[in-house]
């Protein structure tokens, strides 16, 4: 069992940047894959980033590739999400997920969530 603390989301101007933190708690960091998802007002939850448990592996969905990047330190059991160019269309609460499937899997494998942090972005 894993316990993620997410931290970092705040109100930020388009085009700013912000870096959202994961902190866990309990089983190793490095036995998971890593996900960030967000979820918009009256929208699904939605696949951000991932990143694999030899910390090289990355997927990223296609309206944030470019913008966003996911890294862990599992030393600090610590996932990051630093992101950049931010738009109004990002707003959205951030959660952490931890599972055991690969980085391209769909959100039903994340076993573990965070209790989400806002960003909001403002045109």
């Amino acid at each position: 069992q894993v316990q993620l603390v997410e931290s970092g989301g705040g109100l930020v101007q388009a085009g700013g940047s912000l870096r959202l933190s994961c902190a866990a708690s309990g089983r190793t960091l490095s036995t998971y894959v890593m996900g960030w998802f967000r979820q918009a007002p009256g929208k699904e939850r939605e696949f951000v980033a991932a990143v694999g448990r030899n910390t090289y592996t990355t997927y990223y969905a296609a309206t944030v590739t470019g913008r966003f990047t996911i890294s862990r330190d599992n030393a600090k059991s610590t996932v990051y999400l630093q992101m950049n160019s931010l738009l109004p269309e990002d707003t959205a609460v951030y959660y952490c997920a931890a599972g055991l499937a690969g980085v391209a899997s769909p959100p039903m494998t994340y076993a573990h969530w965070g209790q989400g942090t806002q960003v909001t972005v403002s045109s």
